[in-house]
């Protein structure tokens, strides 16, 4: 029982992109592969460094939910659809009620 705990454990996934007709697309994706069951985008304005330069960008985040079995294959096809060379890949295990993370368990099934 506390292997398939561990397969249901709630990931969040950080990532942005250029803009939201691209960051719409993503989300989408990763929706209709069932390796996400929601995501939520924000418009943001970025500052970074990039190949030794201070960079300002307006961007849109997405905030993606996903579990633990799902959690390699999800940024696997970030990696492959991005439209950056170096996208951002941030993603922890969240805390979650039951109720929730057997919606998340339901949502990225394969059935």
């Amino acid at each position: 029982m506390a292997n398939q705990k561990s397969v249901d454990e709630t990931f969040i996934v950080l990532t942005t992109e250029v803009n939201e007709t691209i960051a719409e697309s993503l989300a989408k994706e990763l929706l209709n592969r069932k390796l996400a069951a929601c995501v939520h985008l924000r418009e943001v304005r970025s500052y970074f460094v990039w190949k030794g330069n201070l960079e300002q960008s307006n961007e849109v985040q997405l905030l993606i939910k996903t579990n633990k079995a799902r959690l390699e294959n999800l940024l696997d096809v970030v990696n492959q659809l991005h439209s950056y060379q170096t996208p951002e890949l941030l993603y922890w295990s969240a805390s979650t009620s039951d109720a929730y993370k057997e919606w998340i368990q339901d949502s990225v099934s394969h059935s």
